[in-house]
Parts: C-alpha cells; structure tokens; sequence
C-alpha cells in the first residue's frame, strides 16, 4: 500500500477551518460519520441562518489548551454511538486536511469528554479521500508539531 493514500489507526488531522492547526484523530471504519469533540455548544443565529458556537480541546488529555470555534449548522440527525445509544447531533460541514488531501466533510459535535480521541475520521470521509487503512500502523500521514 502507498502511504499517501492509506492511513493508520490514528493519525494528526488539520481542521483549519475551525482554526484547529493539528488533532489527533482516531480512523475508525466502523463509524459512518466523522465527529469532533465540542463543549460549551451554543446555537446562535446570524443573518437568519443557525451557527453552531462552541469550544474544543485539540490535544488528548489536556484540557487547558481550547480552541474556540464558530460554524454553519448543516442538520441535525440521529447518531447511533458504538454503545447504541442514540443521540441528536449538530452537523456542520468543515475542511479536513490530512496528508496532501485537503476536502470539505460533513462532521457532527458531541461531547467526548470520556472518549481517548477528541475526533473521529468516519468511513464517509476515508472514502471520500480514497484511503485505504491499515490498522496496524499508526500516523502514516505524518505527525505533527503541537505548537
């Protein structure tokens, strides 16, 4: 497998965007849609649209890094988690650059306080990108600086 196309386990994702400059993100086949953890959500309205405002913590275990985000609302839809409890999300749509494949995705926010990955890359955004996974490697794409 080449590695420009095929992506590990985990890997370093930019959401530029949402001015998140690298997170680490858990690839996981097994979820249909990407999800990003967000906190302190608030819905707000702008120019009679709806916008999602709220915050992220882009590094696992540390909470005191936060980045503050602001993004269009695209849907609300019922998300089924690996437990199997169903939930209403937010889903915004949003650039995810990983590697030298940059794309628009839809993501929906959740909070995954207890979760290891504060984002997942879901099959619908693999797919899009036409990787492949190999799940016995991790960060195929590179590894980025946490400055």
């Amino acid at each position: 497998m080449s590695n420009n196309k095929t992506l590990g386990w985990r890997e370093w994702i930019e959401l530029p965007d949402l001015g998140i400059s690298s997170i680490k993100a858990k690839v996981d086949t097994g979820a249909r849609s990407s999800c990003l953890h967000a906190f302190e959500l608030d819905v707000i309205t702008r120019d009679d649209q709806e916008w999602a405002r709220f915050k992220v913590h882009p590094l696992q275990a540390n909470n005191e890094q936060v980045v503050s985000c602001e993004a269009r609302i695209l849907d609300r839809r019922q998300v089924r988690d690996s437990g199997g409890h169903s939930e209403e999300r937010i889903v915004i749509s949003t650039t995810l650059r990983i590697g030298e494949w940059e794309d628009k995705i839809e993501m929906t926010l959740t909070a995954r306080d207890n979760m290891r990955f504060r984002m997942l890359m879901g099959r619908t955004s693999i797919t899009r990108g036409g990787f492949k996974v190999d799940p016995s490697r991790s960060y195929l794409q590179g590894i980025k600086s946490l400055n």
